[in-house]
């Protein structure tokens, strides 16, 4: 457990510290990294999405199956043995959750899982998660956490809940502007629209939750999107957040779930070296620009010009709307699940490096997660003989 010059806040029934681990696939984020955020009193979250790759025998059972149902089964699998490892790891400290892509084919069985296999709380973006409160209705003790990036989706979200007799147990706001990978903006040129703002979203958001008679601590704010800073948590801490979410810099910390040349490519980076294109899921998404994806980029518009329906590249359909496969030609013309995966395994030739757009809070240095969550809420820099290469 970690101290804190901030005050803990509290999701369900228990207290935490104002921090919580962005989910990050594939892979990213999984139960080693989760289970070291938690154990220190914080919220870390699991990426649900293709876990299988971080297991031999999974992988050896399917590694080159196109039986969409063994591939959809086994990767339950993987989430449910990640959930179980995690917990342990945790050791009943902070909270466990599990970050489930809306955009996903499998959502629905990944929620169910999640809930089955003990995770705390379920967060979930990509998309509006309007049935997420019917989906989790026999699991009354998980914490549904929807992502959203501007007041209009808060507001939305929360009367159609409200309607239910429900309400999120938290919200996670996410700036485009900032954030890694899949963004909350209908396209690049509006990443930068000031209604993603920070304080724009937070005064518009308070004053929301006046309006519909819902206690300030019953709704927790948790922002999210290039935060690197000790000086931006207290801040935004005093503009009225709850919390503080990372993803970058959790991922490339030394319990980061990813390879070693995954995170050496992240903390090589510089302010010039990220890029906003369209993913194959229909989103914006930001990303280093390694040489697979400049030469993708290369070639987007002659890719998008011949875009036409095909199988799915590794045979499990893994988006319900895919670029790719379903000849979308506005989307992005790859298979995300393999270019992430190539990443996770640190192939800098063929990887697609999801990466936020701002500064590194340890510049170069790949530091432990007790570090980062020290200097992030109370501004402990760390000795310098503790940096690795």
């Amino acid at each position: 457990m970690l101290l804190s010059v901030f005050e803990r806040f509290k999701i369900k029934d228990r207290l935490l510290l104002p921090i919580v681990q962005g989910g990050m696939g594939v892979g990213v984020s999984a139960h080693r990294l989760a289970g070291a955020v938690a154990r220190l009193g914080a919220m870390g979250t699991i990426a649900s999405v293709d876990l299988r790759r971080h297991h031999a025998d999974l992988m050896a059972a399917t590694g080159r199956s196109r039986d969409r149902a063994l591939i959809e089964a086994v990767n339950l699998t993987a989430l449910e043995r990640e959930i179980v490892q995690a917990k342990a790891l945790a050791g009943g400290h902070g909270m466990i959750a599990v970050n489930v892509m809306r955009a996903v084919s499998q959502y629905p069985d990944l929620v169910r899982k999640s809930c089955e296999a003990g995770a705390d709380a379920l967060v979930v973006g990509a998309g509006l998660p309007l049935d997420l409160p019917e989906l989790t209705a026999e699991h009354p003790h998980v914490a549904l956490i929807p992502v959203l990036s501007d007041a209009r989706g808060i507001a939305l979200l929360l009367k159609k809940w409200m309607r239910r007799q429900r309400l999120p147990d938290a919200i996670v706001i996410e700036n485009p502007r900032y954030a890694a990978g899949h963004l909350g903006a209908p396209d690049s040129a509006t990443l930068n629209d000031p209604r993603y703002a920070f304080p724009r979203v937070l005064e518009e958001t308070l004053a929301l939750l006046r309006e519909l008679g819902i206690e300030r601590e019953r709704l927790p704010l948790i922002v999210a999107g290039g935060l690197h800073q000790h000086a931006q948590v207290r801040d935004l801490i005093g503009q009225g957040a709850s919390a503080v979410q990372l993803g970058t810099p959790f991922a490339v910390s030394t319990e980061g779930d990813a390879d070693a040349g995954f995170k050496r490519v992240l903390l090589d980076a510089g302010p010039d070296d990220t890029v906003t294109f369209m993913s194959a899921a229909g989103l914006p998404a930001r990303a280093v620009r390694t040489p697979w994806l400049m030469n993708y980029l290369d070639k987007e518009a002659k890719l998008q010009g011949k875009a036409k329906a095909k199988d799915c590249t590794v045979g499990f359909d893994c988006l319900q709307q895919c670029g790719w496969r379903d000849g979308l030609a506005k989307a992005g013309q790859f298979c995300i699940d393999t270019q992430l995966a190539f990443a996770l395994k640190g192939d800098t030739k063929r990887g697609l490096f999801f990466r936020g757009s701002e500064a590194l809070p340890f510049g170069r240095a790949m530091r432990p997660v007790r570090e980062l969550v020290d200097y992030m809420l109370n501004g402990v820099v760390p000795a310098p003989a503790s940096a690795a290469a």
